[in-house]
């Protein structure tokens, strides 16, 4: 998807990617990520990308 990261606080990592325009998301470097944020973050790619949630997972784990 072309996310590199592009900061690091702590133990929160900025990822950016460039395509399809700009777009900024912070994960938190937890092991393991709580679901409820996991959901979150797909959520979030997937608008940027403009694709439904389990195209996103089909697409990462395909």
């Amino acid at each position: 998807m072309g996310y590199e990261v592009s900061h690091q606080t702590g133990s929160h990592i900025r990822l950016t990617t460039q395509e399809q325009g700009e777009h900024h998301i912070t994960i938190p470097a937890h092991n393991p990520l709580k679901v409820g944020t996991l959901n979150a973050i797909l959520k979030n790619v997937a608008n940027h990308l403009k694709l439904e949630r389990e195209e996103l997972i089909s697409l990462l784990f395909e």
